[in-house]
């Protein structure tokens, strides 16, 4: 079974990276674009086939490693 996080920042933390992105879309003609946020998807590859379970564990994984939940939001699919 396969789990995805996606991680973002928290609206109102600042992200350079997605001003960078948002610039340099402008400055490719790309008019239009505002508000860019860059985040990350972290794919994880688990064991067992109890959705349940495995949600439980990643939620864990974010907690505990995945995610600097001061900062950052997640969320998890499993599929």
């Amino acid at each position: 079974m396969k789990a995805r996080v996606y991680v973002m920042l928290k609206n109102g933390v600042l992200d350079p990276q997605g001003a960078a992105v948002q610039h340099a879309l402008g400055a490719l003609g790309f008019d239009g674009v505002s508000g860019v946020r860059q985040g990350k998807v972290i794919e994880l590859d688990l064991a067992g086939t109890d959705a349940d379970a495995a949600k439980a564990q990643v939620t864990e994984m974010c907690e505990k490693l995945l995610a600097n939940t001061v900062i950052e939001n997640y969320s998890i699919e499993i599929v």
